[in-house]
């Protein structure tokens, strides 16, 4: 069992897939920073200061009583819906054009198959041959 465990665990397909998932943890916290640090404050700026994250449709009211709270507040939090779509379009985007970029390399590296040769027909000397023998054939 443990020797196909070893196996298992150390085929290359394994390793690559274990060193996408530690790479694509990486790539999704620059992807975070990327869409939280420059994307959505340019669209808050452009829609006049709105923070995308506080966009928020209040069901209830929080009730208060004094500094404490009685019931807290029910809201469907859309702006973070929106803030996640950014961040979606923006990894699949992103994927998208890493996986395109590497299937050109990929294309330029693997040289083209050569071309099947044509199949070898008679010679002209073995076709003038065959030719004589038949009117030989037929003379006699």
């Amino acid at each position: 069992m443990w020797e196909d465990f070893k196996k298992f665990a150390l085929k290359g397909n394994v390793v690559d897939m274990a060193v996408g998932v530690i790479v694509g943890g990486a790539f999704g916290k620059i992807v975070t920073s990327l869409v939280n640090d420059i994307i959505m404050p340019f669209f808050g700026w452009v829609t006049a200061g709105v923070q995308f994250k506080a966009l928020k449709f209040v069901l209830s009211p929080a009730v208060m009583d004094g500094e404490t709270v009685v019931s807290p507040e029910v809201a469907i939090l859309y702006g973070n819906f929106i803030q996640n779509i950014v961040d979606f379009l923006i990894i699949a985007v992103s994927i998208f054009l890493v996986v395109r970029i590497l299937n050109n390399l990929k294309k330029k590296e693997e040289p083209a198959p050569p071309a099947p040769e044509p199949p070898k027909g008679p010679s002209q000397e073995e076709l003038l041959a065959e030719i004589r023998d038949l009117l030989k054939e037929q003379n006699k």
